[in-house]
């Protein structure tokens, strides 16, 4: 790589920590830390959202699927913004009630403590795991074009992002966010234009890739073991989306920030039309990677952009690139940074009125940051070192979120459509949903085991239904328990 591109590199990384330090000086309180004093504006925060959501498995694995594949990954998109609209509609206005600091204190005040502690664990194992795999994939392009190893990348990305959520909390997440879209996509749309060329002009991209039927975006079929098709995107997109926007703290923590519940609105569901553009930008450079002859056969989908980036790109260009899969490797760690540290401090930590206080939260919740921040370095060497190259790094993050999301989801559709359900039913029926959901999703590699053969239908369950399944089951082992009682809870009859 030239100086030229390590120079862009460098000055990006510069930049980021002198946006913190800048963020930094305006923290008086944890709310200020951990909500941006809930005075950030809309369009941030939906430009932060998609920054963090889009994460680098997007930039690495999504033109890998567009390069080995079709377009009909697109389909998910539209489910997303169907669960986002169903979020502003029946979710949003709960968290607007009162002075709310996670997505999981309005489960206290239906279910007790005890439940709010455990959903805010699902998350906190979650988001965990699935940050560390999206941590490791940012990692990639920057061994490539370094000549660093892996591990060696993951620590330095790890160690900047780190510094400056630190030191700036949301605040200084929301507004790296904002130039790390600007970043990505930048990079995505050169990247884009190169490939182009290389192949004859995008006209003659699109035209080759319609000849190969690799322009297709909507399949129609019925299959549970086809994982993009237009009902699997629909359903298995809306409730994923549901789940991880309305009641990810990853999310919510975003929206609690903005200055009203119509700023949130806006925020949410605009985020869901950027979202789309972007997939669909980075479904086309791998349909252009494929197109130039820059995807062969044998080299694994998730390498096929960084390799192009490495050997094709000018100088400048390839730094540019290679920032942007920082910038959304570094937004969403960032983001999964201060995300844990605010549940562990507000949900755990803050559960007696001497600890609420404002000036020894902002303390306590920086240094759980920080003790977040080195955790999830140690989760992405981890999974570079037993990580597995058969599997897309975007299906993988999104598989681990998958077994839990639906008991997440499910929690709080008993919380507001299941008057009778009390704590210890929804502790039963997420317990019920994890267990259930673990089989699910290791089923392929368990019917291998002798007398265990028939769960191998079960392992060809394509991934985008595992939410819709989980959501049912905690759903249904919740209920069925309330049943038992002869009347609603006091709480849930208010």
């Amino acid at each position: 790589m030239s100086a030229l591109d390590l120079a862009v590199i460098a000055v990006y990384a510069v930049t980021v920590v002198a946006i913190g330090t800048w963020a930094s000086r305006r923290q008086r309180s944890a709310g200020d830390y951990f909500l941006g004093a809930r005075d950030l504006p809309a369009t941030a925060v939906l430009l932060s959202i998609v920054a963090t959501e889009t994460s680098a498995l997007t930039v690495i694995s999504v033109p890998g699927i567009g390069a080995r594949g079709d377009l009909t990954f697109l389909q998910l998109t539209f489910g997303y913004l169907v669960g986002r609209l169903a979020v502003a509609r029946w979710l949003l206005p709960g968290y607007f009630t009162g002075t709310q600091e996670t997505a999981y204190a309005r489960l206290e005040s239906r279910f007790g403590a005890p439940t709010r502690r455990l959903v805010s664990a699902l998350f906190l194992v979650t988001r965990f795991l699935g940050d560390g795999v999206r941590v490791f994939a940012g990692a990639i392009p920057l061994a490539l074009v370094t000549g660093w190893d892996i591990s060696t990348s993951i620590v330095a990305m790890g160690a900047v992002t780190l510094v400056y959520t630190y030191l700036g909390g949301l605040r200084a997440v929301v507004w790296t966010d904002v130039l790390q879209l600007v970043v990505y996509v930048a990079g995505g749309v050169a990247a884009l234009a190169i490939a182009a060329d290389q192949a004859g002009g995008l006209p003659a991209v699109l035209a080759r890739a319609g000849a190969e039927g690799k322009l297709r975006v909507v399949d129609p079929s019925l299959s549970l073991t086809t994982p993009y098709t237009l009902l699997a995107g629909l359903v298995g997109g809306a409730l994923l989306s549901a789940a991880s926007h309305g009641t990810d703290q990853l999310i919510v923590q975003r929206l609690l920030a903005t200055r009203s519940l119509q700023d949130a609105r806006l925020a949410l569901v605009g985020s869901g039309v950027v979202v789309i553009l972007q997939f669909a930008l980075f479904l086309l450079v791998g349909t252009a990677l494929w197109a130039a002859g820059q995807a062969p056969e044998g080299l694994a989908g998730d390498e096929v952009f960084p390799r192009f980036i490495v050997g094709h790109l000018p100088a400048g260009f390839a730094g540019l690139v290679v920032a942007g899969i920082l910038a959304a490797a570094m937004s969403t760690l960032s983001s999964s940074i201060n995300a844990l540290g605010s549940s562990v401090t507000h949900d755990w930590y803050a559960t007696t009125p001497e600890r609420r206080d404002p000036v020894r939260l902002l303390r306590v919740g920086r240094a759980v940051s920080g003790g977040w921040g080195v955790l999830l370095i140690l989760a992405a060497l981890g999974f570079h070192a037993w990580g597995s190259r058969d599997t897309p790094v975007v299906v993988l993050a999104l598989s681990i979120a998958s077994v839990t999301y639906g008991a997440l989801l499910g929690a709080y559709i008993l919380a507001s459509r299941f008057p009778r359900v009390r704590g210890p039913d929804v502790t039963a029926a997420v317990a019920a949903t994890v267990g259930v959901m673990l089989v699910v999703v290791m089923a392929g590699r368990l019917a291998r085991w002798p007398g265990l053969a028939w769960l191998e239908p079960v392992g060809q369950l394509a991934w985008p239904w595992y939410v819709p399944v989980g959501t049912l089951v905690a759903v249904a082992v919740g209920g069925l328990l309330g049943t038992r009682r002869a009347g609603p809870t006091p709480a849930a009859a208010r």
